[in-house]
């Protein structure tokens, strides 16, 4: 295997190399870029090279698009140690020597493509042909390794499967499983010879309680479950639920949060479920929202010129991906994270369904659709895995052919309240309004792609029944009300056109004229709350609530035309055309929920406050650049609807988490789960963890770093990094603060030889940087919230858990309405303990697992102590004696008892 002659370049904080006619230099930036701009170098995930390099518009023979294209669908943590493991090929020992690495491993790869036995060899002639007319840089190189099949290959659209129809499942039987039944099935999920866990066992029996038939209508059985991390709760939960979707034949819905625990489940699964059952049907069927899957509607119009540029390239290899993807799945599915950020994440977006504008049965690729073809499969599912957001929607609209969910585990339990807040938000937003626009009128004029309105949509309606071609032609006459491009910018200038526009114009002049920031936040966010506000914007929104029902109004006259051709269809409605009509029925629907959800919310301006709800007036801006303005509406307890639409309607509930209450106190979680809304009280169950903490952990908070004084903060991170040797999980609440740290000791860590990324600097998504971050035992991560919660890195990767300061909330109207409802500070309290407590959990999650969580805050009050598991030692000290504590690991000599915190009672 020969490695590929290519110069070779590599470049990370520590300095930058290359490798030509087989020997390496270090070069300055300056140089480096200067070599690559010469001639195509050989490098590895370019976007983060040139940001290395300060250097944009730098490009090369990238490694990560090579084994897109040799091995689509296939995991690849995209550094260097992780693709020599991918390819069994030796680590390298330094950067210097990462070079050459890239060129064996480049040569490997081609290697790869003459091999009988390449698995991936199906459509890759054709693909390169089409990337070759792209001028892709690894055409070329490529052409000589790859053969032309001695039988033209099929088209991709061709070689993807078709579902199948299934008759609808049966309700499930009314069963009961006992404590016995529960413990046998535990066993055998976790294995003969397994460690016997008694709080495993009992949570599981607990767990099991949900699954009886339910004694009283709008009264399901709901169970709040505590696990403390390392409990098993996952089979714990599983166990019950399979011997229940067993004996029943009905299916349970398992939601999460993060995608990181539905790879999780989604492994933990094929202990209690096949793969597939003897008919071919799935048991364990994963559902996402629509936006998530690739759509072969826009593939096609991307790979037939839709796409251009490096936006084309990206198409072909998703092209690829698609023929060997598991499930379609391009968020957290088996389509590499990585690949959206070589390219540009937009492109990955454009790919999908974003803009609900589905056309259903009247697509060409119906029948082949990942997306039906995963909502079907999870209508014959023992097992449907999904999130929060889509259980909840799932369960109000009750469509896409899945059984609306009536036994639910929501696991990541804690989440259950943010994810109903947003789901059952309203928001009339320029953007949202320029959506809408488009799903109702089409594209504007020099438009790409294939979007259409719905005259388009629905052609074969309006031509045969008038009154729904007249539905057609009102609506999007009255849409032209609503904003369309350049609408900012109208705006900005002071000339806002129809009355949307001219209401989101007084709405961001009000907000400006109340902003108490002074200009000191220009490059955040502002709002203001939608109360005593001046006659004009009050004229303004009832104008635009008039042209708002004007647009409504035909929606639902159509969709009435649309039912009455389902009931008495005529003789040229076949099936797909049924099928279509009841897809295109769904999406008005989903519209005029909207719009009648921003009348209701322009109606009240002006008039007394509504105690249910918390509105807002908002222009959003990111780094001094506003992006969008609108009116906001949030319940003030979004438990209330999700009691209505999720809890009632179900027999079983249960919520589980390892930070569901608060201390010992279920008060608060029995709120946020939404049963104080209907006639059920809830059970409790807590199963404390297993883990020694008092032993294996150890609570620092550092006393001498000074709030706001940055250089101080970069250089305690900078020295905790360098004591635990790597292996930190740095947490801020802002990302300015992030970056500027990250800016300060990037560099100097790297000359260490500790490999430092971050959220919101590096160009990677966040997934794979945590994948990265996994892989290396010497690599640092600094992150905001999104890695607070969910990360799971066991072992050596993480030894360390660092928050710049107490995670105090964002002091918004809506915090401040729900605080002054909750109690005042007791509220505040609750919410930092939680986000503390989610914070440790990263820290310990095996027996094994051992080390420090140090807080940067010199006043952190005593009371938020109980968000630490008991026994878990707490020591004030300076950043000195912190550091020595952790280079001496948790042998450490004992603090001083004056110094100890004994709060655990």
């Amino acid at each position: 295997m020969p490695a590929l002659s290519i110069p070779a370049l590599h470049a990370s904080h520590a300095g930058t190399w290359l490798n030509r006619g087989g020997t390496t230099r270090a070069l300055g930036k300056g140089e480096a870029i200067m070599a690559a701009a010469d001639t195509p170098l050989l490098m590895l995930n370019a976007p983060l090279v040139a940001t290395r390099l300060g250097y944009p518009d730098l490009s090369g023979l990238d490694l990560l698009e090579l084994y897109a294209f040799v091995h689509p669908a296939k995991f690849v943590v995209p550094t260097p140690k992780g693709l020599a493991h991918a390819l069994d090929l030796p680590e390298p020992a330094s950067d210097d020597t990462v070079p050459a690495l890239l060129q064996a491993a480049a040569g490997k790869l081609l290697d790869r493509c003459t091999a009988e036995d390449w698995q991936e060899r199906e459509g890759a002639w054709s693909a390169l042909q089409s990337l070759a007319r792209l001028r892709w840089p690894w055409a070329q190189v490529l052409v000589p390794h790859i053969r032309q099949p001695e039988r033209a290959e099929k088209w991709l659209f061709s070689r993807l499967p078709e579902w199948e129809e299934a008759p609808e499942r049966p309700q499930p039987a009314q069963v009961a499983i006992d404590e016995f039944e529960i413990d046998a099935r535990l066993e055998r999920l976790t294995g003969e010879g397994a460690e016997r866990r008694e709080g495993q066992r009992a949570y599981s029996r607990e767990a099991g309680r949900v699954f009886a038939p339910r004694e009283k209508r709008r009264a399901p059985h709901i169970l709040l479950a505590q696990a403390g991390t390392g409990i098993g709760k996952t089979l714990g939960y599983l166990a019950p639920a399979s011997l229940w979707a067993e004996k029943s034949q009905g299916t349970v819905w398992v939601s999460t949060y993060t995608k990181n625990l539905q790879r999780q489940l989604r492994r933990e699964s094929t202990r209690a479920w096949p793969a597939e059952r003897p008919d071919g049907s799935k048991p364990v069927v994963v559902r996402k929202g629509r936006e998530n899957y690739l759509c072969l509607l826009n593939l096609e119009d991307a790979l037939q010129g839709g796409f251009g540029g490096r936006a084309a390239v990206l198409a072909h290899l998703v092209a690829r991906w698609a023929a060997y993807t598991q499930d379609g799945d391009m968020i957290g599915g088996d389509l590499p994270g990585w690949l959206g950020t070589l390219f540009r994440q937009r492109a990955i977006r454009s790919l999908t369904d974003q803009r609900g504008e589905c056309v259903y049965a009247g697509c060409p690729h119906y029948r082949k659709c990942f997306i039906e073809r995963a909502a079907r499969a999870s209508a014959q599912a023992d097992l449907v895995i999904a999130n929060h957001a889509l259980v909840m929607i799932n369960a109000a609209r009750g469509r896409d052919h899945a059984q609306r969910p009536t036994r639910i585990v929501f696991d990541e339990g804690h989440h259950v309240f943010d994810a109903a807040d947003s789901t059952f938000a309203a928001a009339l937003t320029g953007q949202e309004a320029v959506e809408l626009k488009r799903w109702i009128v089409g594209p504007e004029r020099g438009s790409r792609g294939r979007r259409r309105g719905l005259a388009a949509r629905l052609a074969d309606v309006a031509s045969y029944d008038e009154a729904g071609g007249n539905a057609v032609a009102a609506a999007c006459e009255a849409a032209e009300a609503l904003p369309g491009t350049g609408w900012l910018q109208r705006i900005a200038d002071g000339t806002p056109s129809g009355p949307i526009e001219a209401l989101l114009a007084a709405v961001r002049a009000a907000t400006y004229s109340r902003d108490e920031s002074g200009g000191q936040e220009a490059g955040y966010g502002i709002e203001t709350e939608a109360a005593q506000l001046d006659g004009y914007l009050v004229e303004m929104a009832q104008q635009a609530a008039v042209a708002l029902a004007e647009i409504r109004q035909p929606l639902l006259k159509l969709g009435v035309r649309l039912e009455a051709l389902v009931t008495d269809p005529p003789d040229w409605l076949d099936g797909p055309g049924r099928a279509r009509i009841e897809g295109a029925r769904h999406s008005l629907a989903w519209r005029a929920d909207t719009l009648a959800a921003w009348e209701a919310l322009l109606n009240r301006l002006g008039g007394p406050a509504d105690p249910d709800f918390v509105d807002w007036l908002a222009v959003d801006r990111s780094d001094a650049r506003e992006f969008d303005i609108g009116i906001h509406r949030r319940f003030l307890d979004p438990m209330k609807p999700f009691a209505q639409v999720v809890l009632e309607p179900a027999h079983g509930v249960m919520l589980t988490s390892a930070t569901l209450r608060d201390g010992e106190d279920w008060l608060g979680a029995i709120a946020r789960s939404g049963a104080a809304h209907i006639e059920a009280q809830p059970l409790l169950a807590a199963a404390e963890s297993p883990f020694d903490y008092a032993n294996n952990a150890e609570v620092l908070i550092v006393t001498d770093v000074k709030k706001g004084d940055l250089a101080g903060l970069a250089g305690a991170y900078a020295r905790i990094i360098e004591a635990c040797g790597g292996g930190v999980l740095g947490l801020f609440t802002a990302i300015r603060r992030l970056r500027v740290v990250h800016g300060r000791i990037a560099d100097r860590l790297a000359r260490e030889g500790l490999p430092l990324y971050a959220q919101h600097v590096d160009p990677i998504d966040t997934g794979t940087l945590v994948d990265i971050f996994r892989d290396d035992p010497r690599a640092s991560l600094l992150g905001t919230d999104a890695l607070r919660d969910g990360v799971d890195v066991p072992g050596e990767s993480l030894r360390c858990v660092a928050m710049e300061q107490v995670p105090w909330p964002k002091p918004s109207i809506l915090h401040r309405a729900r605080r002054a409802a909750g109690g005042g500070g007791a509220h505040d309290d609750a919410i930092i303990r939680a986000r503390l407590a989610q914070a440790f959990g990263r820290l310990i999650r095996s027996k094994d697992d051992r080390g420090h969580f140090v807080v940067l805050s010199p006043a952190f009050p005593s009371r938020l102590l109980s968000a630490f598991p008991k026994g878990t030692p707490v020591i004030r000290c300076t950043l000195d004696e912190a550091l020595q504590r952790l280079a001496g690991g948790l042998s450490s000599a004992p603090a001083p008892d004056e110094a100890r915190e004994q709060e655990r009672g």
